[in-house]
């Protein structure tokens, strides 16, 4: 049930008097539910209540914490319709992707619990002493990761389950044994109070600490600078725009004692098509990238914005084909009136520089909050003098950069901030005669495409989600799968510490049966 109230731990409040509500993109009109913004007393209630739970989480077993996110995917599951309703009306998506996102939710949660009900996760590291060494003699040292302490989680606007309350930064945290405070996100506030109610539920239900999860309200930023500048948060994950995370990575770098903030930001996913792929299989590539430009209408992190390829006759022939197959396409609906009237300044600021040709522009009926799909065309030499045409357009829009040759199409390529992905369409072996070019899109990303699109993002321990800036805020780790963990936890040593005080994980009789790096040997065996 939605009562529009913040959950500062476990408990409901709605002390504020400045209120919102949210919007159906799809009927234009703001929902029913009025949602109360959280006040200052509640941030830092939020934030004390979550250290106190800190001290006795981070303490829990590897078991009991699976068993809590078992409990909570479980309770999510118990929304049953509720959920998926609430989603639509606060979105316009439809009720299939709905369902596929709270089931990747789910899966997201059930792929931490398994990987820390084994443990070895810590990444355990033992090297016994050697007291007989000289000239110095070697002491006892053992390793392993600990949690960092509460973190505070953005919800993200284009996914209101997967990267918002209960999505993957919230599950890694978790699972790391660090409390969350979670802000909301103002376009799908009821989504995530139903969401911040089964995660209370299944902490009430297995007795975990109060404080360990806790709901904020806010329509603008107050609140988001608040939780960041609070001296008891020790650590931010935020999914959205450039501007947004590098003022939280801003603001937390000025604190008195900075903390991290993992920030997955925008991207435009260069594609390079390769000339035989062109020639051989344009009209089928064309008709992919259609489809893949215009996927949830563009508004995707991983959304295919700029397509790279030598001038060639299949060059004109998949411009030519990608234009007409876009355009059959319906415009579908944007997550928010504000994304909508971005993407249409976005694709104005780009209409207006110099040297560019527009493909293709839907010119169409379209209802409120729908998007008109586009595709432009540019020279290599200009895309490369111009920054301008190098920033992200949100939405179902894409750029073809036409380059003279080989070198040029480098050159291109070499002048793009980092991305979360980089993809190359090739025909046979003749991506065998790009190796400096394939050296330059390394550099530039987190995940390399061979002949696919780049929409589309397996959870998946293998799957890197994150890249050099300004795709993310630190390219080492990844914002998805089980080693987004890593974020959220700090290594620590002891040295000749007595067995008996250890943690488990590092003890002589290693109770926990984990794998353990001993004496460089990986083993579960004894010490």
């Amino acid at each position: 049930m939605i009562t529009g109230k913040n959950y500062v731990g476990g408990q409901p409040s709605a002390s504020g008097t400045k209120t919102f509500k949210t919007f159906n993109p799809l009927l234009n009109n703001p929902n029913a539910p009025l949602f109360h913004e959280a006040t200052d007393n509640e941030v830092d209630e939020a934030l004390k209540l979550a250290t106190e739970a800190y001290h006795q989480y981070q303490k829990t077993t590897g078991k009991e914490r699976a068993t809590f996110l078992n409990s909570i995917a479980d309770e999510i599951e118990a929304l049953g319709d509720e959920l998926i309703t609430t989603y639509c009306l606060e979105t316009g998506l439809p009720e299939g992707r709905a369902k596929g996102e709270r089931g990747r939710t789910v899966g997201q949660l059930r792929s931490f619990a398994n990987l820390i009900d084994d443990g070895s996760w810590v990444k355990a590291s033992i090297d016994t002493a050697l007291p007989e060494r000289r000239p110095v003699p070697k002491p006892d040292l053992r390793k392993m990761m600990v949690p960092l302490g509460p973190v505070v989680v953005f919800g993200a606007s284009n996914f209101p389950l997967a990267y918002s309350t209960a999505g993957g930064d919230t599950a890694s945290a978790l699972a790391a044994g660090c409390p969350v405070v979670v802000k909301s996100h103002p376009m799908h506030a009821g989504t995530g109070e139903l969401v911040a109610q089964a995660i209370l539920t299944a902490a009430k239900k297995l007795n975990i600490a109060e404080g360990v999860f806790s709901n904020l309200n806010s329509s603008g930023i107050e609140v988001g600078i608040q939780l960041v500048k609070h001296p008891l948060a020790k650590a931010v994950g935020f999914t959205g725009s450039i501007t947004g995370g590098r003022a939280l990575f801003d603001m937390a770098s000025q604190r008195d004692i900075p903390i991290p903030v993992f920030a997955e930001m925008g991207s435009v996913n260069p594609v390079v098509l390769l000339p035989d792929a062109l020639k051989t299989k344009g009209v089928d590539w064309a008709k992919t990238y259609a489809s893949s430009i215009t996927l949830g209408t563009g508004q995707f992190c991983t959304n295919p914005g700029l397509l790279f390829a030598i001038e060639s006759e299949g060059l004109q022939h998949f411009k030519e084909v990608l234009s007409q197959e876009i355009l059959k396409i319906e415009p579908s609906c944007m997550l928010n009136p504000s994304i909508k009237e971005r993407y249409a300044s976005s694709k104005d600021k780009i209409f207006g520089q110099d040297g560019l040709k527009v493909a293709a522009n839907y010119k169409g009926k379209v209802q409120p909050n729908f998007a008109d799909q586009a595709v432009v065309m540019v020279s290599g030499a200009d895309f490369i003098a111009n920054n301008e045409l190098h920033e992200e357009v949100f939405g179902p829009f894409s750029m073809i950069v036409n380059c003279k040759n080989k070198e040029e199409l480098e050159k291109a390529v070499d002048c793009i901030d980092g991305q979360l992905t980089g993809t190359i369409i090739s025909e046979g072996s003749e991506i065998v005669d790009y190796e400096s070019l394939l050296d330059v899109l390394q550099e530039k990303v987190g995940r390399l495409i061979f002949n696919g699109v780049p929409t589309g993002v397996e959870v998946c321990p293998s799957m890197q989600h994150g890249g050099p800036y300004p795709a993310s805020t630190d390219s080492r780790f990844t914002a998805v799968g089980i080693h987004s963990i890593d974020r959220w936890v700090r290594p620590i040593s002891f040295q000749n510490w007595p067995n008996g005080l250890l943690p488990d994980a590092l003890k002589d009789e290693n109770p926990l049966q984990i794998a353990r790096l001993v004496n460089g040997e990986m083993t579960k065996s004894k010490v």
